[in-house]
C-alpha cells in the first residue's frame, strides 16, 4: 500500500478525548498504535460516533462474537483488506476462530460448514458482489435469524465493507504487533 492519505493523529490533531480512545483500543487490539483509530480520531466527535456505531455490532452485537468475526473476516478476505484480516485473525482466535476455522472461513462457504455458517457465508459473499440479497438468500438467512439479527447482519456486513472502503482509499497502513501480543 502506498503512503497514507491521512496519517495517523496525534494529541494535537485527535484532542485529549479521542487520543486516550485510541490508546485504549490500541492496546486492546495489541498494539502501541491502531492506525485506523489514530486516522479516523482525526474527525473528532465523529469518530465517537462511529465508534458507538460499531460497537453495537462488534463487540455488542445480536449475532455470536464467533458468528461476528466469522462474517468480518469473511468480509476482508472478499474486499482484499489485510488491515481488517490482521485484526480479526486475532480477535477471532478469542472468539474461538483458530487457524483452521479462520482458513475454512478464508475458502468460504463450501469449505465443509453447517447449514446456519454456510448461509451466513453465502449471503456475505452475495452482499458484497451484488449489494443485495435474493429472495432465496434471504429466506435462507431468516430460516436461522431473527428479524432483528437479519437487520443486525446487514449493517454489520455493511459496516465492515464500509471499513474496508474507508482503510483502502485513506491508505491506512498495517499496524506493527509486539511479540506475544
Amino acid at each position: 500500500m502506498s503512503t497514507p492519505r491521512v496519517a495517523p493523529g496525534t494529541l494535537g490533531d485527535l484532542g485529549p478525548i479521542n487520543w486516550l480512545v485510541v490508546k485504549a483500543m490500541s492496546a486492546a487490539t495489541g498494539t502501541d498504535n491502531a492506525h485506523i483509530f489514530a486516522t479516523l480520531g482525526r474527525s473528532r466527535g465523529l469518530f465517537r460516533g462511529w465508534l458507538h456505531f460499531s460497537s453495537r455490532m462488534m463487540p455488542f452485537g445480536e449475532l455470536s462474537r464467533r458468528e461476528t468475526e466469522m462474517i468480518i473476516i469473511r468480509v476482508a478476505h472478499q474486499r482484499g483488506c489485510e488491515y481488517e484480516l490482521d485484526h480479526h485473525r486475532r480477535l477471532g482466535a478469542k472468539a474461538g476462530i483458530d487457524d483452521a476455522a479462520f482458513a475454512d472461513v478464508i475458502e468460504g462457504p463450501d469449505a465443509g460448514w453447517g447449514d446456519r455458517e454456510r448461509t451466513l457465508l453465502l449471503a456475505v459473499d452475495e452482499l458484497i458482489a451484488d449489494r443485495d440479497l435474493s429472495d432465496t438468500t434471504w429466506a435462507a438467512i431468516r430460516r436461522h435469524l431473527t428479524q432483528r439479527q437479519a437487520v443486525a447482519f446487514i449493517l454489520l456486513v455493511g459496516q465492515y465493507d464500509s471499513l474496508a472502503t474507508t482503510i483502502g482509499v485513506l491508505r491506512v497502513q498495517r499496524d506493527e504487533f509486539g511479540p506475544g501480543r
